[in-house]
């Protein structure tokens, strides 16, 4: 799904080109929406009703995630509407008439908060710190309240797969907690149920899809400037390891749908105190003397059933 959509840069594109390029971007276009739709499917995100609040940053995901459920609004066998929200944190330079603009131009109702959470990261992160997670606690409280304000059913982020794992390794790492994106959840004020339609996709597709559709990205400023975040190490690790063994991802991710709490540490998801030998065989019983069993094909690449279209 990787391959370029585009001819060379600063070249017109031949006629077989263009029609090749086409192609692959239609092909690119059922993958994601079938991804999403699985994600959707498998996890109950969307029901008749709903009203989606679709947060949009105006990066690549966030763009990507609201041009996809607008399709699949038009074709689910589902009721659903869709609202975009941006959140104006008043980031010196912020082009605050883009996404206004693109939102009219497709015709999608919206709203643009306007929140100068810019200026309290500034003063309470140190120069050089890390502001990412004040910076998403902030933004998070604002958006449950508008979430209410609007009177949305679902708040609809734009986390996909390769967020999901980094944020898995992260806890591991410097939280010493086995736990990641969960692709749907209840806000922490139990009031809002946020959903994550992007939970399959990867980053590199959603990356060529943001290319096709010349969604007006814009960065951002405010902590795009930080390179040695702990994500972007723990993002590095996981690339070098896909370009090492391929298909290792894809294994990796599948692996948080396959939990066995019998065969971890924790006491409060598994009684191991209860624990007693029953004289009945358990498929799933101890095999710690026995070796390690893999299928011969868990190198490659394993991809969650889709359905037609």
């Amino acid at each position: 799904m990787n391959a370029p959509l585009t001819a060379n840069p600063g070249t017109a594109p031949t006629a077989r080109q263009a029609q090749k390029a086409a192609f692959e971007a239609n092909k690119l276009a059922k993958y994601l929406r079938r991804q999403v739709g699985q994600a959707i499917a498998d996890f109950n995100m969307i029901e008749p009703g709903d009203k989606v609040m679709v947060c949009l940053s105006g990066g690549k995901d966030s763009f990507a995630m609201l041009d996809i459920l607008l399709f699949l609004r038009q074709h689910a066998p589902i009721d659903f509407d869709i609202v975009a929200v941006n959140l104006d944190q008043k980031q010196p330079g912020f082009p605050a008439d883009v996404l206004p603009d693109y939102l009219r131009g497709i015709g999608v109702p919206f709203h643009i908060e306007d929140e100068d959470t810019y200026s309290i990261v500034k003063r309470l992160i140190p120069a050089g710190k890390t502001t990412c997670s004040l910076c998403s606690r902030l933004r998070r409280g604002v958006l449950y309240r508008v979430a209410g304000e609007l009177g949305a059913t679902k708040i609809a982020l734009g986390h996909h797969r390769d967020d999901i794992l980094q944020t898995l390794f992260l806890n591991m790492f410097f939280a010493g907690k086995l736990k990641s994106m969960p692709p749907k959840l209840v806000s922490d004020d139990g009031r809002n149920v946020v959903i994550r339609p992007l939970a399959y996709c990867r980053e590199s597709d959603l990356a060529a899809w943001a290319e096709v559709r010349a969604f007006p990205i814009i960065p951002c400023n405010l902590c795009g400037s930080q390179p040695n975040l702990q994500r972007q190490q723990v993002k590095q690790m996981l690339q070098d390891w896909e370009k090492r063994f391929p298909g290792r991802i894809e294994t990796m991710f599948r692996s948080l749908g396959n939990v066995v709490p019998s065969h971890l540490l924790d006491a409060g998801l598994f009684d191991f105190a209860g624990l007693k030998a029953t004289g009945i065989p358990d498929a799933e019983g101890d095999i710690a003397f026995d070796a390690p069993a893999f299928a011969a094909a868990a190198s490659q690449p394993v991809e969650f059933q889709a359905r037609r279209d």
